[in-house]
């Protein structure tokens, strides 16, 4: 398994654009310079009234799936 920690700040008003279904992955840059392409539907249950904010780990198998999503 391999762990990438990245940030997040997406506000209420954007993220409706992925909850909506407008957009249906989000493209983050984790702390050691990769870039991942989320499923934006893996990140409704941390939606707050302000969006998303926080730090964030992402757990991805050998076949680079997602396996888990976590907030740090």
């Amino acid at each position: 398994m391999r762990y990438f920690y990245f940030s997040l700040n997406i506000p209420r008003t954007e993220y409706l654009r992925y909850y909506q279904g407008g957009a249906a992955r989000v493209v983050v840059r984790a702390h050691n310079g990769r870039t991942l392409s989320i499923p934006a539907a893996n990140l409704r249950r941390f939606v707050t009234h302000a969006g998303i904010q926080g730090q964030f780990c992402a757990t991805i198998d050998p076949n680079n799936r997602l396996v888990s999503l976590d907030r740090q």
